[in-house]
C-alpha cells in the first residue's frame, strides 16, 4: 500500500510542536537528559556514543536489500501528523504487507526505553501506510541478539503518554533537575549535568556561596580615606 506523504508544511498544525522520535526514548530513560540534548542543543561523546555511531554504520546507509524474500530499508525517515513525530527508523522490513520496524542498540537490554522510540517509529509506520504494525524488533549488539516486542494498547498509551510529556516539555523549555543515581554513570552528558553537584542542594547552596561570596575589604587593607583608588583632587 502506497504511503501517504505530507507534501508541505500546511499539514503540520502550525502551533504543534513536533517531537523528534529520538526525544522519546530519551525522555523515558531520564527527562532531564532529554531537556540537555534537545532544549539545550547538547551533545557529548563518551565510549558507549562511539559504539552507537561504529553500530550504526551500515544501517544510517539507506541502502535497501532484499533477502530470502524479505525486502530491507535502511536509515528511513518516517512521520507522523496525527501525533506529532518525526525521525527515522534504522532498519525496516518487510516480510508480507505490514512494515517491521527493527531498532539498532549497541549495548545490552536496560528497561523499556527502547520499546516506546520503538512503538513511536510503528505508529509513524501505520499512519504513512495504512496498515497495522503490531510487532516490531530491537537487535541489541552487545548480546548479538534480537529483542522482539509486541505493540500492544498498553505499551502504545505509554508511547502516547511519553510524547506529549515531550512535547510539554519542549514548549516550556524547562530542563528538570537531575536525579544523581544510577542512570549517570555512564551517561555521555554527565559534565554537562553536574549530578553531583547540581542534585545536591545542600552541597550547591555551600558551592555558590562560595562562588559569588561578596567581597569586602578590610580596612587595614588600605590607607585611611582610600579604598582602592586615589581621589581625584583639583588644582
Amino acid at each position: 500500500m502506497e504511503e501517504q506523504r505530507p507534501d508541505d508544511e500546511r499539514d503540520w498544525p502550525e502551533s504543534e510542536i513536533v517531537v523528534p522520535l529520538s526525544a522519546v526514548e530519551h525522555y523515558s530513560y531520564c527527562p532531564r537528559q532529554c531537556a540537555l540534548i534537545h532544549i539545550e542543543q547538547t551533545y557529548e561523546e563518551n565510549v558507549f556514543t562511539v559504539r552507537g555511531t561504529l553500530v550504526h554504520e551500515r544501517v544510517d546507509s539507506g541502502s535497501e536489500s532484499v533477502e530470502r524474500g524479505v525486502r530491507t530499508l535502511r536509515s528511513v525517515p518516517v512521520w507522523s501528523a496525527t501525533l506529532g513525530l518525526r525521525g527515522k527508523v534504522d532498519v525496516v522490513e518487510f516480510p508480507g504487507a505490514s512494515p517491521y520496524p527493527v531498532e539498532f542498540k549497541s549495548g545490552r537490554r536496560h528497561g523499556i526505553h527502547a520499546d516506546l522510540q520503538l512503538c513511536a517509529q510503528a505508529m509513524c509506520l501505520e499512519e504513512m501506510f495504512g496498515v497495522p504494525v503490531p510487532r516490531g524488533a530491537i537487535y541489541y549488539h552487545a548480546t548479538r541478539t534480537r529483542h522482539e516486542v509486541r505493540l500492544d494498547d498498553r505499551l502504545r498509551q505509554l508511547t502516547k503518554a511519553t510524547i506529549d510529556a515531550v512535547r510539554t516539555m519542549l514548549a516550556s523549555q524547562h530542563v528538570p533537575p537531575p536525579v544523581n543515581d544510577a542512570r549517570c554513570r555512564n551517561c555521555s552528558l554527565h559534565d554537562v549535568c553536574l549530578p553531583e553537584v547540581v542534585g545536591e542542594p545542600a552541597r550547591l547552596r555551600g558551592l555558590q556561596g562560595v562562588l559569588f561570596q561578596v567581597w569586602q575589604p578590610e580596612s587595614a587593607d588600605y590607607p585611611s580615606g582610600d579604598r582602592g583608588g586615589q581621589a581625584c583632587t583639583s588644582s
